[in-house]
């Protein structure tokens, strides 16, 4: 079951500045902490960041040094790039048959989640082609001109009781090389959906999520 991880990093951060390399909890680099995870699986042999930044190049070189750097090239620098061309450029760097990719941003999943979901994949793989966690969401929802999507407002269902949808957190993706570039895309035809807790599966793109995902690390490291 051994597995590469993926992890893009661009140097600018456009709601959240300098947010990748921005203090976290215990003072280091927030993208140090899913690393932190990574180092810390039972199945992942190498993790390869992505990244045009210089400080995040210079710390892994002297924080982590197992931790393999991708240039990323000017055309992929640009904020409206899909992260799926991120991947097709990594996957031809560099070897392997199967890959998990997540992000910086999400600094509270635990290396135990990690494993689960890798085991997971490989459980359901080939049947499954991929794998993607995300959060389970029940709540009343409504269209914009007033219609309900998931309930009927003529029966006060519990929440509870509402058929969950799950809401994508971009915090794991694993999926095989070849899935991948016959469908260019991380997810694929059949995937499995992995839940995660949701303050687990903190992420953080404003700074209001960057103060949550903190106080929930420092009520868990008290």
């Amino acid at each position: 079951m051994k597995i590469n991880a993926l992890v893009p990093m661009r140097h600018v951060s456009v709601r959240v500045p300098n947010k990748n390399f921005k203090p976290f909890g215990n003072g280091k680099p927030l993208f140090t902490h899913v690393l932190n995870s990574l180092q810390n699986s039972k199945f992942i042999q190498d993790i390869y960041i992505n990244t045009d930044s210089d400080v995040v190049k210079e710390y892994c070189k002297k924080y982590h040094e197992k931790v393999i750097l991708i240039d990323r090239p000017k055309n992929l620098i640009k904020d409206d790039i899909s992260m799926n061309e991120i991947i097709k450029y990594d996957l031809s760097k560099i070897k392997g048959d199967f890959f998990i990719q997540t992000h910086s941003t999400n600094p509270l999943i635990k290396s135990t989640t990690i494993d689960k979901a890798i085991e997971c994949f490989f459980s359901k793989f080939p049947e499954n082609d991929s794998l993607f966690s995300c959060t389970k969401f029940q709540n009343r929802l409504w269209s914009f001109s007033g219609q309900p999507i998931n309930h009927d407002k003529n029966i006060l269902t519990r929440t509870q009781d509402l058929p969950p949808l799950y809401e994508e957190n971009s915090c794991i993706y694993i999926f095989e090389r070849k899935s991948f570039l016959s469908s260019n895309n991380r997810i694929g035809d059949n995937p499995y959906i992995f839940e995660i807790e949701k303050f687990e599966a903190q992420d953080i793109d404003e700074k209001f999520d960057f103060f949550i995902a903190e106080q929930i690390f420092n009520y868990k490291n008290q």
